[in-house]
């Protein structure tokens, strides 16, 4: 590991200078300091994520990535779930803005919002789940 050529600890006077018993690499502290997300854009990405962090909320997230839309009837059987358990979790996408819909007569069309993001869909979901598998 690379380290600065100044090798004396940090005064403790400020919490981003704690006390080390090593020296600190200033270069990549600062790296990750100014690349890591903010304690508020952490927390709104930590509630997005665990929206998506139920079994149904997710599989739905699935299903309508594959069908494009879907009713909460369809839903329900494509997921072998109840239709309350199909709107309560529609609700709270929606409420999150990852879920839109679009009325066709009686009929309610859900969708995934056009600014979900595609490479969350099409990569990294799919990558988590693959690592699961192998654990």
């Amino acid at each position: 590991m690379a380290t600065t050529s100044e090798t004396t600890t940090p005064e403790k006077t400020t919490p981003e200078k704690a006390q080390h018993a090593h020296p600190i690499d200033a270069e990549r502290v600062a790296h990750a300091k100014a690349r890591v997300p903010s304690a508020e854009d952490a927390g709104r990405l930590t509630s997005l994520l665990s929206m998506m962090a139920d079994p149904v909320r997710l599989r739905l997230i699935y299903a309508l990535d594959v069908s494009e839309e879907l009713c909460v009837g369809d839903l329900a059987i494509a997921l072998e779930v109840s239709e309350d358990s199909v709107s309560y979790a529609l609700k709270l996408l929606r409420s999150a803005g990852l879920v839109v819909t679009r009325k066709q007569g009686r009929v309610v069309f859900n969708r995934l919002a056009e600014d979900f993001p595609e490479p969350l869909r099409d990569h990294c979901l799919r990558q988590l789940v693959a690592i699961t598998r192998r654990s």
